[in-house]
């Protein structure tokens, strides 16, 4: 399963979530996020150090997130933190994630989920997305922190895999390890580990990674 955390802005709690054998770090670009990389932390030694991120892990993806950015913006921000997906958290529509999935950049989608109805959508980005990111609905874009009811995935019966998101927290291994979908790639971790906004708590991390990663039976 893969393991995502999202939101990482401050270079020394980079290191240590890199650290705990995640797969993918997303940073966001969304200007109205308290965890955006904003103008004092997106300067070039930030930007070297997120590009050098794989001597810390070899395997970890970098992930940029945006919101209703124009394909031009997110190139731009792609090529400069050398990113390697694009995760589209907006309104974009089929023919953006198509545009510059054809340009060769690979492309997370993420939808709003509450009910089953908010699935429909979903089927035009087939083929023109990696994965789906599955998200709780709110009245905003980015996470409300809160999780939603799993079950309404029963009605996804799309090829794109997905990774699971909205809420996560330490407590919520044991009901990961009940959930089961045949098209789940992995899970997305965010303020359910924080100590602050962007702010990570990597010994949490650690342990609840393991216990996903292992299969641990004591959780």
């Amino acid at each position: 399963m893969l393991i995502k955390v999202c939101g990482m802005r401050e270079p020394e709690n980079i290191r240590q979530v890199a650290e705990t054998g995640i797969d993918w770090m997303g940073f966001i670009f969304y200007t109205q996020s308290p965890r955006r990389l904003g103008a004092d932390d997106s300067g070039q030694q930030l930007s070297s150090f997120i590009s050098q991120l794989s001597t810390v892990n070899c395997q970890l993806k970098r992930v940029g997130v945006f919101v209703n950015a124009t394909p031009e913006e997110m190139m731009e921000t792609a090529a400069h933190y050398r990113l390697d997906y694009l995760q589209l958290h907006g309104n974009e529509s089929p023919d953006i994630c198509f545009t510059l999935h054809k340009r060769g950049y690979a492309i997370i989608k993420a939808f709003s989920i509450a009910t089953e109805e908010d699935l429909k959508p979903v089927t035009d980005y087939e083929g023109r997305a990696d994965y789906f990111l599955f998200d709780t609905k709110c009245n905003s874009y980015g996470g409300s922190g809160k999780q939603f009811d799993w079950s309404v995935l029963s009605a996804y019966k799309g090829q794109t895999p997905f990774l699971l998101s909205g809420g996560i927290n330490p407590d919520s291994a044991e009901a990961l390890r009940n959930f089961s979908h045949p098209k789940l790639a992995g899970i997305d971790l965010n303020s359910g580990f924080e100590t602050s906004p962007g702010m990570k708590d990597a010994e949490k991390l650690k342990t609840f990674i393991d216990k996903i990663k292992n299969k641990k039976t004591d959780i």
